[in-house]
């Protein structure tokens, strides 16, 4: 049985699920642009878009949680991650080289240090 949520805490159950699913959706959309990528090419303007908006979903759900800031390291890394999946909707021929390297910049800054994740930029 889930637990009872009290009234104080209803709005972070309720971005905590949302959170849930804008993350299900983007891991959805990284596996379909893969399979668009490689193999259904008419797929991959769609797969894009979702993976473009689910990334600026869940960036401004984490900015309203404070769980990421933008004047360090992780944050920045959220803005270029941004850049790259438009640009993979805008330049259709370089996708699969932004893909690669947009999944890789991704598991190298998730499992980062938090010393590393948090350090201060510039921005």
């Amino acid at each position: 049985m889930p637990p009872k949520s009290s009234p104080r805490n209803k709005a972070s159950v309720w971005r905590r699920w949302a959170g849930v699913a804008l993350r299900s959706a983007h891991l959805a959309a990284v596996s379909w642009l893969a399979v668009a990528l490689h193999a259904v090419p008419a797929q991959q303007h769609q797969a894009g878009l979702l993976l473009l908006v689910s990334g600026v979903a869940l960036l401004a759900l984490e900015l309203a949680d404070r769980r990421v800031r933008l004047d360090e390291l992780a944050g920045a890394i959220v803005l270029v991650k941004l850049v790259l999946a438009g640009a993979m909707v805008l330049l259709p021929a370089a996708a699969l080289w932004l893909f690669w390297g947009l999944l890789l910049v991704s598991s190298t800054s998730s499992h980062m240090p938090r010393d590393w994740r948090h350090w201060p930029t510039k921005l």
